[in-house]
């Protein structure tokens, strides 16, 4: 059976998403509320494609090809045809929760609904349709065109066939599907996370600026990144989101977010998406 796929939000990993399945020659159709962020995604995927030509990863008639596989629509309705549906929404319980009530009403009876949530339960997203053996975890890593891991977790109901297809399905895309259990932030986040954070209170309490503190965390011990730069990357929004996922999860006070994190939420400073975050990218 020829996979067709549906991705859920245009945004930073929606694009990214549909970006690797259209080069891989699978028909996707990105779905978003408004034209205006489909339009800004298209773009994201066009100028990384050229940026591929250029590099000689990419031949310019194979991005043709890859960018011709793309639909995009603001009518959930989309998701009609697809065999898989990826949902890539901000990570936001509710939300995915009204989302996945909505694509067990519409998708085809058969079709995989997965998540591309970085914390929340797939059991309780699962919960929400009529589907849960059809319903799992596939998260990928940011930027995700580059980046060669691919997250599955399964929930409490869903099925090894589920399971072996999303591990397949991750494997035709050039990833490397590792499976993580069902528990609050998975294994990425549930490492990661509490790096970061760790590295607010140490910026927070003067330990070391930030600069200091990434610079230590690179040369000392060969990220590629600092944990400051990445929460920048990530989004300061996401990182709290994900720590009080795990937090109100684990009920352990070790994950609840640095104090000065959730102020820079405040301030509107997220990272790198509004020109401001531990660093300034104006």
């Amino acid at each position: 059976m020829t996979d067709r796929v549906a991705v859920i939000g245009a945004g930073q990993m929606g694009n990214g998403i549909a970006h690797v399945f259209a080069q891989s020659g699978v028909p996707v159709t990105m779905i978003d509320v408004s034209d205006d962020a489909l339009r800004r995604g298209r773009e994201t995927i066009e100028k990384n494609m050229e940026r591929q030509v250029k590099k000689n990863t990419l031949s310019a008639a194979d991005r043709d090809a890859a960018l011709g596989r793309i639909a995009t629509s603001t009518d959930l309705g989309a998701v009609g045809n697809a065999t898989v549906v990826i949902e890539a929404a901000t990570e936001n319980t509710d939300l995915k929760f009204r989302l996945f009530a909505d694509l067990d009403r519409i998708a085809p009876a058969g079709a995989i609904l997965a998540s591309n949530t970085s914390s929340i339960s797939i059991t309780r997203i699962a919960a929400q349709t009529k589907r849960p053996d059809h319903v799992i975890g596939m998260h990928f890593m940011n930027p995700v065109p580059v980046m060669q891991l691919v997250e599955v977790i399964r929930g409490l109901a869903t099925s090894d066939e589920t399971t072996r297809r999303i591990v397949e399905l991750a494997r035709t895309l050039g990833k490397t599907p590792v499976e993580a259990n069902d528990f609050p932030g998975f294994i990425a986040n549930r490492i990661l996370l509490p790096m970061i954070n760790e590295a607010c209170f140490a910026l927070m309490e003067g330990v070391g600026s930030a600069e200091a503190i990434d610079q230590v965390m690179k040369l000392g011990m060969n990220h590629p990144m600092g944990p400051l730069a990445l929460a920048d990357f990530i989004g300061l929004d996401t990182c709290v989101a994900i720590l009080e996922v795990m937090h109100d999860g684990l009920g352990d006070p070790k994950y609840r977010p640095c104090p000065l994190l959730r102020k820079y939420v405040a301030a509107g400073w997220l990272g790198r998406k509004t020109g401001r975050g531990f660093y300034s990218y104006q």
